[in-house]
């Protein structure tokens, strides 16, 4: 269970903060909710408590973790599938999952795909959400700002790239 404070992550939507938690009655029936609010987004969710771990609530990883992942950028492996409908599908499960480097392997395999073809726009909407759940948790792991994570994403990104255009070549 959580306590008022942690820093907890959605799956579908980043990382926040929990503000409260709340009881409401709802059809008769009384739950409880932990409401927490998403610094980097603004936007507050409600998630019943019974619940949370079937949604897939989990802690911030901490920030040796962090720069775990950081650092690994690069050396993921993307296994692009070249079937459109196919891929979403593969991206939006790794999405789902909640696991960072999984959500890391999915920017690094769109932002790929974008410099070589272009991305269609669910793929285009796709890599947004991700850069937002990946950055939203690494600025509440490190506490450094939004844009310093994304410099660092974008630099990670580009250096892999350029390693993978070489050991192609």
């Amino acid at each position: 269970m959580f306590q008022v404070g942690d820093k907890v992550v959605h799956p579908m939507h980043g990382a926040g903060v929990i503000d409260k938690i709340v009881e409401e009655r709802i059809s008769g029936k009384t739950q409880t909710y932990y409401v927490f609010s998403m610094p980097v987004s603004g936007l507050v969710l409600k998630i019943p408590t019974a619940k949370s771990h079937l949604v897939g609530l989990r802690s911030v990883v901490d920030s040796a973790a962090a720069s775990a992942v950081i650092g690994a950028l690069s050396r993921l492996d993307t296994g692009e599938t070249s079937n459109w409908n196919k891929r979403y599908r593969e991206n939006l499960e790794r999405l789902k999952s909640g696991d960072l480097y999984e959500v890391a392997r999915v920017i690094k395999c769109l932002i790929l795909r974008d410099a070589e073809r272009g991305l269609s726009t669910g793929e285009r909407k796709m890599l947004h959400s991700a850069k937002q759940i990946f950055l939203s948790e690494m600025v509440l792991a490190t506490g450094e700002s939004y844009q310093t994570m994304e410099s660092r994403l974008c630099a990670c990104m580009q250096s892999g790239a350029e390693k993978e255009e070489a050991a192609s070549c």
